[in-house]
């Protein structure tokens, strides 16, 4: 039931975490793709509009009448495609001379001038995307067209405009924004989706990793109690079945060893452990003295009784009645804890554990 739990609130965490990011990336890219749009169009307008004034002009020069010309660009445009962008004349007073919608012809061009110097300035559209935004908050504007950019002619009253249908603007805007929220929408599903089957998959098998490795380490705490268990067993057994005073001949029932210059007897019952160091070999007592000995570390293990003593590594030689305890180290080793006079831990390589083990089980 927790582990359900848990995926429920991956799956949650990484829906929020999406759509945090979805919502700010989202609008962040429907801005620039919007700005690359209406730059690409207000440039072709920009283009289109300085030809007709240099072809205007161009009439002009060659002697033809104001009129003629008037009349030859409103009959061009007459009808045109004015959806989106189209091309529009109007003179110094501010009234259409020529425009695509011949009912348009005479009243005053209104249009945001601001917009228009802006523009002109900055040759940019993101002050066009801004007032498209705006526009669209304010239901109540009534005006759907606005001039982007004006050619004048020289020598002439006129000024050739180049115009955007701002509603049909909106209109690109909003199917941009709907096909960006879509794609959103399809990669939002994706990567929570696939994201909640990859953590269902590496949790699953993080989860068999550690079932394996508490299987491991549950028989390995079975093996190692069964040890300590038999380590009890032997020392009761060593005890009831093999006092060391019977065990060992009257001359082996202690050792000489130094404490300086003076020659010291220790029974070997109170020999807690045996180690070399710096190739010297010491004695340690349970009381915790330590003396030292010319026997080798080889001389003294054969010289003691070896169902009492276990040569442990190249250093030690420990005994029975001073292991503590037995702790698993590593992969195959083992630790040996002595008694609490003691502060030494020993090793017991890999190798020389199953020895150990068959030791206790004697």
């Amino acid at each position: 039931m927790k582990k359900d739990k848990l995926y429920f609130l991956t799956f949650l965490s990484i829906a929020v975490i999406f759509l945090l990011i979805a919502a700010i990336a989202s609008q962040y890219f429907i801005r620039v793709s919007a700005n690359q749009l209406i730059e690409v169009q207000v440039e072709s307008s920009k283009r289109e509009a300085n030809e007709v004034a240099k072809f205007i002009d161009f009439q002009l020069s060659s002697g033809i009448e104001k009129e003629e010309v008037i009349k030859n660009i409103q009959k061009t445009i007459t009808d045109s495609n004015s959806d989106t962008w189209f091309i529009s004349v109007f003179n110094w007073g501010g009234k259409e001379v020529c425009h695509p919608d011949i009912t348009k012809v005479g009243q005053l061009v209104n249009s945001n001038q601001t917009l228009l110097s802006s523009l002109k300035e900055k040759n940019n559209s993101d002050d066009l995307y801004d007032i498209l935004v705006k526009r669209k908050s304010n239901s109540n504007t009534a005006i759907s067209f606005e001039v982007i950019h004006i050619s004048p002619i020289k020598n002439s009253d006129l000024i050739v405009a180049a115009n955007v249908n701002v509603n049909s603007i909106q209109i690109q805007m909003s199917v941009l924004k709907r096909n960006f929220y879509l794609i959103f929408l399809i990669m939002g599903i994706l990567v929570i989706v696939l994201s909640f089957v990859a953590v269902r998959v590496i949790g699953s098998a993080y989860e068999k990793q550690l079932e394996l490795k508490n299987s491991n380490l549950a028989t390995e705490v079975i093996n190692l109690s069964k040890l300590n268990t038999d380590l009890v067993s032997y020392k009761e057994k060593v005890v009831e079945d093999n006092p060391i005073e019977e065990t060992l001949e009257i001359a082996k029932t202690r050792i000489l060893t130094y404490v300086r210059n003076e020659l010291v007897p220790i029974p070997i019952k109170d020999i807690a452990y045996v180690y070399t160091e710096n190739t010297i070999t010491y004695v340690v007592c349970f009381d915790g003295k330590r003396s030292t000995t010319n026997a080798s570390l080889d001389d003294m293990y054969s010289n003691l009784d070896a169902t009492l003593f276990f040569r442990a590594n190249r250093q030690f030689i420990i005994s029975i009645t001073a292991i503590d305890k037995i702790i698993k180290y590593g992969k195959s080793q083992l630790k040996i804890l002595l008694q609490s006079k003691t502060s030494e831990e020993i090793i017991i390589s890999k190798n020389k554990a199953a020895e150990f083990k068959q030791w206790l089980n004697i």
